[in-house]
């Protein structure tokens, strides 16, 4: 970035903060009217897996909830008179523009309407959020950071509420290796700025939190087939139901089988067949999940195989062997207690066990005329179990309190890596850890319309000690504005990985790191134009001390990761979003942001300064035939050598049919319209200095439900 695009952006800061003082005093100068008893309101209706208490909520056109519930005109006219709500930005039910965060929730009408097929696509929809593949894993990027090789260990991943982020990596998730089917996706609620006064660790840019779909949504049996390009092939049975004894229960498994490009040119290889690689880009894997309900007590659970053939020769592999490959297996159960008592208090209780499995075989040149090549095995293994309890209770009328406890006992932390002939061990670390950590939160209803949150977790563990993250926000409602003031801190604890990683002559242990540590400053407005149209802006700057980033010692010339950088960003994003009685909708946003080195005083890698994204649904035949148009913008992007990866636009295409026969629903998809060439920067274990990605792909999918 150019100097003078640094000094406006430094600018439009200053204003930003100028503006929040401004804001801030004139909110509470300027509020005549009494304190809201929020004992007195009626309660919303209620939602499973929720910890929702009574309060009014404020709609598009000024009137409560209260309100509009006697008011039919309003409901047939205003289509944002139902606000969604999130859960993950208090752990209980909350209109969004209620949540004391930027929140953009993203729904299974969307998905299904847009032909959204893997997670990562559902993520590259939502304003400010952009994603890198490095054909073996996705990469999530928010805000302006994604840094290469990271593997989205800085956002918390959730499944009902249930963290996927895995005990050795920190793991999160973006491509297909996330354990989860888009089917069966109620809805995806993405939730920026730090969590951790609620979350703990890995939760530093945001939380995403993936409810699922219940046994009463699917009313019976689903089956689901699809083709698409590359001979890949998918398939899923579901059935889900409500019983009218109490219990509900939903089964589900699904399958994907994929060749992948069946040759891949890399200029960076041609001194090896020519840069061409062969067949060694497939993708196949399993998925099992279930979830049983019964009164306050629901059981949940899923499993996910998933194995990829790497074709970038990476960590400096023989190229065009196409034995390298990586497995992933990620298992989860979570027994969930949940109650209302009298007095508004609310109690939910888990207790969960988690399992990840990982192995990558490696071929090597041996270096020797016989045999020419050597396979390694990196192999990892982590089990780890742990209690959460939460308690959320109204007092004094102007309060809602939210305590609560977590425990996790990582009993089984173990790594290795070998050569399998000659036998030959570079390393078998086993280990143990545990945290415990302690959270309070208040809401507390100043006045009417200007509500003060603040929030604290400790969190104490037994390899660095302890770290103690705070949040604070005031949120004012006018009407059809909204207008948040908000500031947290997080952390990201180093795991076993960057700690205790070692490998003959490339690696070594680092076990003095400490937590990174983020501060974030936010301004976000929320504004209704009439019954059909919302806008949303926010301002934000963010300062990172003491990243975990990859180092070399120059006594040895060995690699090990410490706490080496410092970082600052600050960006804005505006989005636009529309919806009309016909069925008609859409969202156009835009965000740009700069994300700079503090020590090195340049901007970060795989860090886009310009995101332009634009979405809209049109109903073709009333209800029963729909068109999905996506458009995505993004700018260059450095790369780890100095050089740009090019801009690109890529322009979606689907259709989406249901009701023409009872039954039934027809969907296909035009991926990348226009066959746009596009790459996304390597990271260090790459030759390549940008992967390129696929051009034009195709999918056509059947679903039967009965």
């Amino acid at each position: 970035m150019e100097t003078s695009d640094w000094k406006s952006v430094n600018r439009a800061s200053r204003t930003a903060r100028r503006l929040v003082m401004t804001i801030a005093l004139f909110t509470v100068w300027d509020l005549p009217s009494p304190r809201v008893s929020l004992s007195e309101t009626p309660p919303p209706t209620q939602t499973e897996a929720t910890l929702d208490l009574p309060s009014e909520s404020p709609l598009p056109n000024g009137s409560s909830a209260k309100q509009s519930a006697s008011d039919t005109s309003v409901t047939e006219n205003t289509l944002f008179d139902e606000i969604p709500s999130v859960y993950g930005a208090a752990k209980y039910d909350q209109k969004v523009h209620e949540a004391p965060a930027a929140v953009t929730i993203i729904t299974a009408e969307q998905i299904r309407k847009y032909g959204y097929r893997n997670f990562a696509q559902i993520l590259d929809s939502v304003p400010g959020l952009f994603t890198s593949n490095d054909r073996n894993y996705g990469y999530l990027g928010i805000r302006g950071f994604n840094r290469p090789g990271d593997y989205t260990s800085r956002v918390l991943l959730l499944i009902d509420n249930h963290r996927m982020n895995d005990a050795i990596f920190d793991q999160g998730g973006a491509g297909t290796e996330t354990p989860i089917d888009v089917d069966l996706i109620d809805r995806v609620e993405i939730i920026k700025g730090p969590g951790s006064s609620l979350y703990g660790t890995n939760a530093l840019f945001g939380v995403v939190n993936v409810i699922t779909k219940r046994g009463r949504d699917l009313k019976g049996s689903e089956v689901s087939g699809e083709a698409s390009s590359f001979n890949t092939y998918r398939g899923r049975l579901s059935y889900g139901n409500k019983f009218s004894n109490g219990l509900e229960i939903l089964l589900s498994g699904s399958y994907s089988n994929s060749e992948g490009h069946r040759e891949l040119f890399y200029p960076a290889f041609t001194s090896t067949n020519n840069g061409i690689t062969k067949y060694a880009d497939r993708d196949n894997l399993y998925y099992y999940t279930g979830k049983l309900s019964y009164g306050d007590f629901t059981l949940m659970g899923g499993h996910q195989w998933r194995k990829k053939n790497v074709p970038t020769a990476a960590f400096g592999t023989l190229f065009n062997d196409n034995r390298q490959l990586t497995v992933d297996e990620r298992t989860y159960l979570d027994l969930v207690y949940q109650h209302e008592f009298v007095n508004q208090l609310n109690v939910k209780a888990r207790l969960y066990f988690d399992r990840y499995y990982y192995y990558s075989d490696l071929p090597y040149d041996s270096g020797i005329s016989s045999p020419p090549s050597l396979l390694n095995k990196d192999v990892t293994e982590s089990d780890w179990w742990g209690a959460e309890l939460t308690v959320t209770k109204r007092l004094f009328d102007q309060h809602k309190l939210t305590v609560g406890t977590e425990y996790r006992d990582q009993f089984r932390l173990n790594q290795s890596n070998r050569d399998i002939d000659p036998p030959t061990t570079y390393l078998d670390d086993k280990r143990r850890s545990s945290f415990i950590a302690a959270y309070l939160q208040d809401e507390w209803a100043i006045m009417n319309h200007l509500v003060l949150v603040a929030g604290v977790r400790h969190d104490q563990y037994s390899t660095f000690g302890g770290t103690t993250n705070p949040r604070i926000g005031l949120v004012s409602t006018w009407g059809k504005t909204t207008v948040k003031l908000l500031y947290g801190q997080a952390f990201r604890a180093p795991n076993p990985y960057e700690q205790f990683y070692v490998t003959g002559t490339t690696f070594k242990a680092n076990s003095n790191i400490k937590p990174e540590k983020i501060k974030t400053y936010e301004l976000v407005v929320e504004q209704y134009l009439g019954n059909h149209l919302r806008a949303l802006g926010s301002l934000y700057q963010y300062n990172i001390s003491g990243l975990i980033s990859q180092a070399t010692d120059p006594a040895d010339g060995k690699l090990f990761y410490d706490n080496v950088d410092d970082i600052t960003a600050r960006g804005a994003e505006f989005t636009i979003e529309g919806k009309w009685p016909t069925g008609l909708e859409g969202r156009v946003s835009y965000a740009i942001q700069t994300t700079r080195n503090d020590q090195m005083e340049q901007m970060l890698t795989n860090s886009p300064q310009h995101l332009v994204k634009t979405n809209l649904i049109v109903p073709v035949v009333g209800d029963k035939l729909f068109a999905g148009f996506e458009g995505r913008y993004t700018s260059s992007r450095l790369t780890l050598a100095g050089n740009n990866a090019s801009p690109f636009y890529i322009l979606n295409l689907s259709l989406f049919s249901q009701r023409i026969v009872k039954g039934w629903e027809l969907s296909a998809h035009i991926n990348n319209l226009a066959n746009q060439k596009y790459g996304y920067p390597g990271s260090g274990e790459h030759r390549q200095d940008i992967i390129d990605q696929d051009g034009r792909t195709f999918f056509v999918k059947l679903k039967y439900r009965f």
